[in-house]
């Protein structure tokens, strides 16, 4: 590629409408010989272009085991993700990346792996849940604690019920009170307060969140009543990145860039960070 700016050109493959506003898409590479070379890691992020519009950073929320192909959940909030809701199967746009640390999945086999994830929050858990479903002997159990404002607004909702349905993992899935309907099944409450009433144990586990900030603010509060220490918890900050090189400085964090040293991070790094948690 000729500058570490320009884009590959992508296909719009498949759009699943996942919840109110958020839709997830399907991309496949125009060119077959780097869609072949392409890898990342569960936790990576990229930035999409709408051409004419800009470009945005987002969570990868694919497999990487899963070959051919990578998809992103959009949350339509702005100029850029607006445009790119407006795209249909066939269209082109442009992908750059993979940028940023992702998760540890070496120093997490063989433990049993907690995945609290609250919203939109999901997508980058995704990649790795999925990942690691799909090398399931390399892990000791698996939990997810999964929630929403509202039944509406859980996203992956077919795949929520596959999980359900499968016997090596355990999905909790709650809603805020109020956000239930007359089908909902599940729980009922904050995702704190699950998992709280989950009480995971501490030995040999690795605890792996995502979702509002308000959310993870009060998830760690409750690992930590759990016994839970800083280095085994790992989180991804969701911060305004721009060019995923760390040039803008958009995202500096004291002498850390998130495009850089992050998205990735243990509570324990985090701990040592100025205004973070």
């Amino acid at each position: 590629m000729d500058s570490i700016y320009q884009p590959y050109l992508m296909t719009v493959a498949t759009i699943i409408d996942e919840a109110p506003g958020i839709k997830t898409f399907r991309l496949t590479f125009q060119d077959a010989a780097v869609g072949a070379a392409f890898a990342y890691q569960p936790g990576q992020f990229c930035l999409l272009s709408a051409f004419g519009h800009g470009e945005a950073p987002f969570g990868l929320a694919s497999s990487p085991t899963r070959k051919g192909y990578v998809e992103c959940s959009l949350k339509q909030v702005g100029k850029v993700t607006s445009a790119l809701h407006e795209l249909v199967p066939g269209d082109t746009l442009g992908l750059r990346g993979p940028y940023g640390r992702g998760f540890p999945i070496d120093q997490m086999r063989g433990k049993h792996l907690i995945f609290v994830g609250g919203g939109i929050g999901m997508a980058p858990l995704r990649s790795l849940l999925w990942n690691c479903l799909d090398q399931r002997a390399d892990f000791e159990n698996i939990t997810l604690i999964y929630g929403a404002r509202s039944t509406a607004d859980l996203v992956y909702k077919r795949e929520l019920a596959e999980w359900t349905a499968r016997g090596d993992i355990q999905t909790i899935l709650t809603v805020d009170p109020g956000g239930e309907d007359a089908t909902w099944k599940g729980q009922i409450g904050f995702v704190p307060t699950v998992l709280e009433k989950a009480s995971p144990s501490p030995q040999n586990a690795v605890v792996i969140t995502c979702g509002p900030p308000i959310m993870i603010k009060f998830v760690l509060v409750s690992l930590t009543k759990l016994g839970f220490q800083p280095a085994q918890i790992v989180t991804t900050l969701e911060m305004k990145m721009k060019c995923g090189l760390g040039k803008c400085g958009r995202c500096n964090i004291g002498s850390h860039y998130v495009c850089k040293d992050g998205p990735v991070f243990t509570y324990e790094e985090l701990k040592e960070m100025p205004g973070e948690f």
